[in-house]
């Protein structure tokens, strides 16, 4: 991993098959929701591993959508995921499968949901999986450093979209 996170993830474990990740971002929900859905910034946030590129970020945002993310290290090695896109409510939830590529016959089912309160974002992720050991494997594989790292990085590149251009005071004509 590329460092450590700044340590605002919360990371529990409700039932014996569930982790939920929750952390506040200091954005609005919309800036939020592009960061999390758009694949030009899913690319900059989701791949946080030392020595890794993301040359596949695929994402077909509907119900019945699938999505696709490979990692590759310097090493050839690949790191993959994809699901399926299962409920959509935009701005506020989405609910999909994650399947991690070496694990193909244990998808974990997740529940993102985004809540805006005084211009902040409430994020939570609920991932529940078949069975224990799979959270338990889940949990143990380091991921709470890792999507500490990634969420940190979503809530920069929401800021940023939010921030105004630089430049000073600029007209922009219509041409007609």
């Amino acid at each position: 991993m590329a460092g450590k996170g700044s340590g605002k993830l919360k990371v529990t474990l409700p039932s014996d098959n569930e982790i939920l990740l929750a952390r506040v971002f200091d954005a609005p929900r919309h800036l939020v929701w592009e960061t999390i859905t758009k694949p030009e910034y899913v690319r900059r946030w989701f791949c946080c591993m030392d020595g890794f590129t993301m040359p596949v970020c695929e994402i077909d945002l509907r119900v019945g959508g699938k999505y696709r993310y490979l990692m590759l290290a310097s090493d050839g090695s690949e790191v993959g995921f994809h699901g399926e896109y299962k409920e959509i409510v935009a701005h506020q939830r989405i609910v999909h499968t994650e399947i991690f590529d070496p694990y193909p016959d244990s998808p974990a089912l997740c529940t993102v949901t985004l809540e805006e309160r005084d211009g902040k974002t409430y994020f939570q992720n609920l991932v529940q999986h078949t069975t224990k050991e799979a959270r338990d494997m889940h949990v143990q594989s380091g991921m709470e450093t890792g999507a500490d790292l990634a969420l940190d990085r979503v809530e920069s590149i929401a800021q940023s979209l939010g921030a105004p251009t630089r430049g000073g005071n600029s007209t922009v004509h219509a041409v007609r």
